[in-house]
């Protein structure tokens, strides 16, 4: 089995858990994958699946021993007989694995990591060696994490993010990394292992300070605090747009949230607040090793080290993102005086309304979430005289509401509650306090209450929690219509 491997250059990647059997299909075929392994009996079964399609793949090895006797006709393994098989070929092959580790260069492709596909099929990045250990030496050059650090890990090491800021980082710098049992435990996990250091993404801090959350501001700082217990140095949100409000919400509870921004594209960080030198509504300063420029059009150009070698069989997106020498990462932004990143929105998600006006949806979408009446929000309206949304709620901060204004409503189920006006009047007066300081035309002047919240499961959602909006907007169609029905231009 391992000489089958050294056979060729072997560039690995990692699908993500939550795909579906389709979508494990494109990504193995678009890879040529050869080997597969596989976790559990789910996974197998998917890939069960769709193997007579995938010609290319000659084996696979199951960490599920039972799971690997399921898949007749096939060369499969239990990864226990995996390991023996290699460890009996490891006399005869060490010669080769010398062979091969003198002939590693920087710019060697180590893996192919795929996108999210929030508009289409994802595509395969090809991050080399050299990628990814640029990125994080200058992820290191503000972190300064060490021998007394420790790293606990929930995200999935699927996801470049946890990958390198994570696993990559901290063997690195040689910090202790503690990886969570699932995303269920994770509160349980911090109270056990009591970490110096985690990232996570946006939702889980906001949930988590929802969960908590008093009338007292002292209290709630108290009950965050005790969560993430007593070694806890600085913590660290990526992946989606964190909040400012949220970000200072945990400043205010002694606890330093620290944003950064990066794409699957540049190994992905291309800036961070340190923990020195931060400024919590931004992303932070480039890293050491990154360059940033802004585009005449807002968009954020990057170029280093770190940047991919392209996109996997597919030339003319790698022309497209490469152009100039610079990666056009497709996010609208700007740089301050000191340097500082800031995040305004997406390229392609800028709504334009029937005016001409441009808005940005996460800049409104952003200002929505800031207030704890709201769990998600989509905003909607390009080519329309103004704006609406589809907005999920907090139902235990509405249920909180109702039990003064209509206390005979507040048991009901969100399914019931979603069309009832006493919860449209609550949501609409949070609705205009949260946008109070924005432009006229970046109002949501209407919305449709959502009893239930988005999800990967219903692929309203990537599986790094990025909104799927045309899924959504399709799927709201009807219901987004009706609100602009009756509605004149200058409405």
């Amino acid at each position: 089995t391992v000489g089958r491997f050294l056979q060729r250059d072997p560039w690995l990647g990692s699908l993500h858990a939550p795909l579906t059997p389709p979508q494990v299909e494109y990504q193995l075929a678009d890879a040529g994958a050869s080997f597969v392994f596989v976790s559990t009996a789910e996974q197998t079964a998917k890939l069960a699946s769709v193997l007579v399609n995938l010609p290319a793949v000659r084996g696979v090895v199951c960490f599920d021993a039972d799971a690997a006797r399921s898949l007749s006709g096939l060369a499969a393994s239990s990864w226990r007989a995996f390991v023996q098989r290699g460890r009996a070929a490891l006399a005869t092959a060490a010669d080769a694995l010398r062979q091969r580790e003198q002939r590693l260069q920087s710019d060697d492709l180590a893996t192919i990591m795929y996108t999210s596909g929030t508009t289409g099929n994802p595509k395969g990045v090809m991050l080399t060696h050299g990628n990814l250990l640029s990125n994080v030496e200058g992820f290191h050059g503000g972190c300064q994490c060490g021998l007394h650090s420790i790293v606990l890990n929930w995200l999935p090491l699927s996801h470049i993010y946890a990958r390198t800021v994570d696993h990559y980082y901290s063997m690195y710098c040689g910090a202790v990394l503690c990886l969570a049992e699932s995303p269920d435990t994770v509160v349980r996990n911090l109270a056990e292992i009591q970490p110096t250091n985690m990232s996570s993404v946006p939702r889980f801090y906001e949930k988590l300070l929802t969960t908590v959350a008093q009338a007292d501001p002292k209290a709630t700082g108290r009950r965050l605090r005790a969560i993430f217990g007593p070694r806890i140095d600085w913590l660290g949100s990526g992946g989606a747009p964190l909040p400012a409000a949220i970000a200072q919400a945990y400043h205010d509870a002694g606890l330093l949230l620290l944003q950064g921004y990066g794409l699957t594209e540049s190994s992905p960080v291309i800036s961070f607040n340190l923990k020195s030198r931060y400024k919590l509504e931004s992303v932070g300063p480039p890293l050491p090793n990154v360059e940033v420029k802004i585009a005449a059009d807002g968009e954020v150009l990057c170029r280093g080290p770190h940047i991919m070698k392209g996109y996997w069989n597919n030339p003319h997106a790698t022309a497209a993102a490469l152009d100039g020498g610079w990666l056009h990462t497709g996010d609208l932004g700007r740089l301050d005086a000191d340097g500082f990143l800031y995040i305004t929105g997406r390229k392609k998600d800028l709504i334009v309304l029937s005016n001409g006006k441009k808005v940005s949806p996460s800049l409104v979408e952003g200002k929505l979430l800031a207030d704890p009446w709201f769990d998600q929000a989509v905003v909607y309206g390009d080519g329309r005289n103004f704006l609406t949304a589809l907005i999920v709620p907090n139902w235990e901060q509405v249920r909180r509401g109702l039990a003064v204004s209509a206390p005979e409503l507040a048991q009901q189920a969100p399914e019931a509650l979603a069309s009832a006006p006493a919860v449209v009047e609550l949501l609409s007066q949070h609705v205009a306090a949260a946008l109070a300081e924005l432009a006229p035309w970046e109002q949501v002047k209407k919305f449709v209450v959502v009893p239930r919240p988005f999800s990967v499961g219903a692929d309203e959602m990537t599986v790094s929690l990025k909104l799927r909006r045309n899924v959504i907007h399709a799927r709201y169609q009807a219901a987004l219509d009706r609100l602009y029905e009756g509605a004149v231009p200058g409405d």
